[in-house]
């Protein structure tokens, strides 16, 4: 959250909507690019390296999937190869947009890191208690996201603890209780501020408006005194345009080129026109948040003296009669004292003649 406004960073969440192909995710790349968002993100991983090969889908993934196979199953068919990443890599590079992509592994980490120049390490809201990864992640010192779906303030504060303990000390930690007392100190508290932006996150596909709770950006922001967005995973574009206008510095938004195409997550993402849509309304709430100080705009001044109302004469008024409110009235006209001072004038005399509808003076 910040109290001035910069442009809030917009990140067009591709994650695995390319359906494990590089034409469809290139495709992405430059609807991304098109709407106008500052980057797009994909998602990194090995599912072998994410998940169990029993567990189960997640209720949405089998809604918007129709079938009941694993989530490996599912994930083994998202994931993008080493090729994959460097071609998109590069090719965002060739249309000028950021590329993101979050790790979900240890080994995905890596890789993202030690071949590619990225803006920011994300974090999702699955992997918020993986002090695993988080730890890993402070080995490069980048600016860190970290979605805090399905967490407490209890929850952010623990992973915000593995994360400071990592950037001040550079060493493996022995407890969370260590890594707590480092968070404490004013080197932990400075490290989490130079490194990290939060993004509150209401992890359901798509999220019931009822539950987003966006004054939770305000509880993040005064709790940890870091910079706060909005990761939108509700039906349309209103919720993330309201986020801009509560202070979100950076905005994640799902999209996909077709909302009816297979796979996980098509249902709960924007199309393109509507990715565009969310873009441009974000960038009029940018400019309409606007000062501070409330003064009449360059624009208004000048229709202030044809909409605000004078004094004038209600009847044809004699120089030396006293001014009442049966004489006077007010009524708009190019030029006058203003009709906040009626009641200054109300017993005062005349001090010349006035024609009915002439605007009185001092």
């Amino acid at each position: 959250m910040h109290m001035g406004r910069e442009k809030t960073y917009i990140i067009a969440e591709a994650g695995v909507n390319h359906n494990g192909s590089l034409t469809l995710a290139k495709q992405l790349v430059d609807a991304a690019k098109e709407a106008g968002a500052d980057a797009v993100k994909f998602q990194s991983f090995k599912a072998d390296k994410i998940v169990s090969k029993e567990v189960r889908k997640a209720a949405y993934q089998v809604s918007n999937t129709g079938n009941q196979d694993s989530q490996y199953d599912m994930l083994k068919q998202l994931e993008l190869t080493e090729q994959m990443h460097h071609e998109l890599y590069d090719y965002c590079r060739e249309v000028d947009i950021d590329f993101l992509s979050t790790p979900f592994d240890l080994e995905s980490l890596h890789f993202l890191m030690q071949h590619y120049s990225l803006p920011y390490i994300k974090v999702p809201s699955g992997e918020l208690t993986n002090s695993l990864l988080l730890h890993h992640i402070t080995q490069y010192k980048k600016q860190v996201i970290v979605s805090t779906g399905m967490a407490s303030l209890g929850d952010v504060e623990d992973a915000l603890s593995v994360l400071a303990h990592g950037w001040v000390t550079q060493s493996v930690p022995s407890s969370l209780e260590e890594c707590k007392k480092v968070y404490y100190t004013a080197e932990g508290q400075q490290a989490i501020q130079e490194y990290v932006t939060l993004l509150h996150c209401t992890t359901e596909y798509p999220a019931p408006f009822q539950e987003i709770n966006l004054r939770n950006m305000d509880t993040l922001h005064s709790a940890f005194q870091v910079p706060v967005g909005y990761s939108d995973h509700t039906s349309g574009i209103s919720i993330p345009v309201a986020a801009v206008a509560r202070g979100a510095v950076m905005i994640e938004k799902h999209f996909t080129l077709d909302k009816t195409m297979p796979g996980p997550d098509h249902m709960a993402s924007l199309e393109p026109s509507e990715l565009r849509e969310m873009v441009s309304a974000i960038r009029n709430v940018e400019q309409a948040l606007g000062a501070w100080r409330k003064v009449p705009t360059l624009s208004e001044q000048k229709n202030l003296s044809v909409v605000r109302k004078v004094i004038v004469a209600g009847q044809e008024i004699k120089k030396g009669e006293t001014f009442t409110e049966q004489n006077l009235t007010v009524k708009r006209s190019s030029a006058g004292i203003s009709a906040l001072y009626y009641y200054d004038l109300i017993g005062r005399q005349a001090e010349s003649d006035y024609q009915m509808d002439e605007a009185i003076q001092w």
